[in-house]
């Protein structure tokens, strides 16, 4: 045939511009879009043989990358395309509504590319020209050459090749001369062609000679074609999956365990999922998994593919259901991606069950590693939950581990308060709230450890989900008030008495940025701690939950809310009573006598309002009980600080309260150093 001049049937001229605009973000894709597509037509070629429809020699079918100056090209020994498979498969670029199409998807490159078969034109993206040499399999074949140069127009003319298959030559534009770098091209190989079934060559190997890097004879191949996860698990051994862990995440611990996934229906996903092993004190990374469309790299940006919670393990999928080349956005709402993505949840949740009935023992030993996946699947995902409430463990500080149901059989007898509820006691730091622990324990209370980084949300949900149950830190009040059984008995501390406790140790509280105290006595029996330091369970919870929650940064900004607890039944806080109260009795007689007066006067007047609307009140009354109200206010801040002067002066006071915040791990620098001093002192 002579020369053939055209312009690409497309119904619309855009389709350039918004290759070389909208798809820029992606350009990088045009080189796994070429090289799939070499791979695909030596694939139909061995299919075609194994088949008797095509009797020549297969020889070598690896697809070659090869650089020159200015251009990459892209070689198979595959189908090959004759004039007319041209003209149908790259001339024509019909689709219904196109201008109202490239309006819709101009800002998704991976939408236009995948929803019609545009791989081939991702060459613009990097070309100023592109030519196909290609000849067909068939018997008499003719080969020809299509060129174009990134407008509609092209030409297609016969030249001479003396083999099947197709050599696509880019000749690279200036904006893309990236593309022309040996690295480059070598990364973007290893990135997205790592695995594809055909023999992938780039270059020649290259080998230590006389002090620098030489070529050799042998090609450069640089994908593995048969990847673990084609294989069966039959033919795998332990060691292969670690080894094929570590060629995947070179610088990782050895992963906890693994799952093979093999499905061929209701739709095809192979695939091997990794329980990494995670430190605790690290941020989980997400994306670990690759996903593959028929050993091609697809993303491994896979949240909405998979269950949020499973983006933490590592692995691969692959699926040939999975499109290759669509966005985000189309990927999670396809049905067959929510059917994988249900199927894969099944999977873990049945392996993670598997594990628990045959070996309990060794799930036991991984729980630490294992608990961060399975709480936050819990928390993620409802229907995860109901299967992994039967495997999901708590640890005791004995470290000891129960089921769900097991520890509720376990607390259910001595850990039910006045009203019923079941009280789950937990502890986030064992060392640091020892004394609380011990207290709990004294009294014949299990005490869980939850230190996880998602154990304060996980408590808040099985609240919800636990019929009557509530979760309490065992330094959350003091142990007597923890599970309460019976109505509490009145404190027998005369009110006066409780206002000069209060008063005395308050003064002597230290000033902590975002920390506030509040002083109460109560008695606890002369046998427990003098003081002690205790923290709201909801105030405290909702902070943990602002630092993980959004949309909770109001209690995140609050102070630190803490009682100072004094056990009136001891003797040392005793002794500071009498002491106190005989040291400031000169002073503060007439201050009690002056405030009997105002308050016996303040009661005279409420007295006379009662049953009165407020515009009948007179003005002067009102503005008696006001100042009444002040001199009050003004009174007790003097008598207040008539027990502060005498506190400053009683080492045991401080000595008590530093004591208390030692336990909590609130005494640091300065006040620490202080408290040693005063230690060496009083002994």
């Amino acid at each position: 045939m002579s020369k053939q001049k055209g312009n690409i049937g497309v119904t619309t001229e855009n389709i350039f511009p918004i290759i070389k605009k909208f798809l820029y973000s992606d350009h990088e894709i045009f080189l796994r879009e070429l090289v799939s597509n070499a791979v695909d037509a030596t694939q139909k070629l061995k299919t075609l043989a194994s088949m008797s429809d095509f009797t020549g020699e297969l020889g070598d079918l690896a697809v070659r990358v090869s650089l020159g100056k200015k251009t990459i090209t892209i070689s198979d020994r595959g189908i090959g395309l004759t004039a007319e498979e041209i003209d149908k498969y790259i001339n024509q670029i019909a689709f219904s509504g196109a201008n109202d199409f490239l309006e819709k998807y101009k800002n998704d490159a991976n939408a236009i590319i995948g929803h019609f078969g545009l791989g081939f034109y991702s060459a613009f993206m990097v070309s100023k020209k592109v030519e196909i040499i290609t000849k067909s399999y068939r018997e008499g074949a003719q080969a020809v050459k299509w060129t174009c140069d990134g407008s509609p127009e092209f030409t297609l003319e016969e030249v001479k090749k003396e083999d099947r298959g197709t050599d696509i030559i880019l000749y690279i534009d200036d904006e893309s001369k990236e593309f022309l770098e040996e690295d480059r091209v070598s990364s973007l190989l290893k990135k997205y062609c790592s695995y594809l079934p055909t023999p992938i060559a780039f270059g020649k190997k290259k080998e230590w000679k006389d002090g620098k890097q030489v070529e050799t004879e042998e090609d450069n191949i640089i994908n593995n074609t048969n990847p673990l996860w084609t294989r069966k698990p039959s033919e795998l051994t332990d060691e292969d999956y670690k080894k094929f862990y570590r060629d995947l995440y070179p610088m990782s611990d050895e992963p906890l365990f693994w799952i093979h996934l093999n499905v061929d229906y209701p739709f095809h996903l192979t695939g091997i999922l990794y329980f990494p092993r995670v430190k605790s004190n690290i941020d989980l990374t997400k994306n670990k998994i690759q996903l593959y469309s028929n050993q091609v790299y697809v993303t491994d940006s896979v949240e909405g593919i998979v269950p949020d919670f499973l983006t933490l393990l590592h692995g691969v999928i692959d699926s040939p259901d999975i499109p290759l080349n669509v966005s985000r956005s189309y990927l999670q709402s396809d049905s067959n991606v929510k059917k994988i993505s249900a199927h894969i949840t099944k999977k873990v949740s049945d392996r993670l069950q598997s594990i628990f009935k045959n070996d309990r023992k060794q799930f036991e030993e991984k729980w630490n590693d294992l608990k961060i996946f399975i709480n936050y699947g819990m928390l993620t995902q409802d229907d995860f939950y109901e299967k992994a409430q039967k495997f999901a463990l708590f640890t005791d500080t004995d470290d000891k581990h129960y089921t769900y149901e097991e520890y509720k059989a376990l607390i259910n007898d001595n850990q039910t308060d006045k009203d019923k509820t079941l009280v789950y006691l937990y502890s986030s730091n064992k060392n640091e709230q020892y004394s609380y622990i011990e207290a709990a324990t004294n009294k014949g209370y299990n005490v869980l450890l939850l230190d996880g980084q998602l154990d304060v949300a996980l408590v808040s949900m099985l609240e919800q989900k636990f019929e009557k149950s509530r979760f309490t830190r065992v330094d959350s009040d003091i142990v007597d008030n923890l599970i309460v059984k019976d109505e509490q008995k009145a404190d027998n501390l005369a009110s006066d008495k409780q206002e000069a406790l209060s008063a005395t140790f308050k003064s002597q509280l230290p000033k902590i940025e975002k920390v506030e105290f509040s002083v109460v006595t109560q008695s606890l029996g002369e046998n427990s701690n003098p003081v002690m330091i205790t923290q709201s369970e909801y105030m405290r919870r909702m902070k943990e939950m602002a630092n993980i929650q959004a949309g909770m940064s109001f209690y995140g900004e609050m102070p630190d809310m803490f009682n100072l607890v004094l056990n009136a039944d001891h003797k040392l806080i005793k002794n500071v009573l009498e002491d106190g109260e005989k040291a400031c009795a000169t002073e503060i007689s007439p201050i009690n006598e002056e405030m009997a007066q105002v308050d016996k006067r303040r009661n005279e007047l409420r007295k006379e309002h009662e049953n009165k609307k407020d515009e009948e009140v007179p003005t002067a009354e009102k503005d008696e009980l006001n100042n009444l109200d002040g001199k009050w206010d003004e009174l007790k801040n003097k008598k207040d600080s008539v027990f502060a002067q005498y506190a400053t002066n009683n080492k045991v006071v401080r000595q008590l309260i530093d004591l208390a915040l030692l336990q909590n791990n609130m005494l640091k620098g300065e006040a620490l150093n202080n408290f040693v001093k005063r230690s060496i002192d009083l002994i």
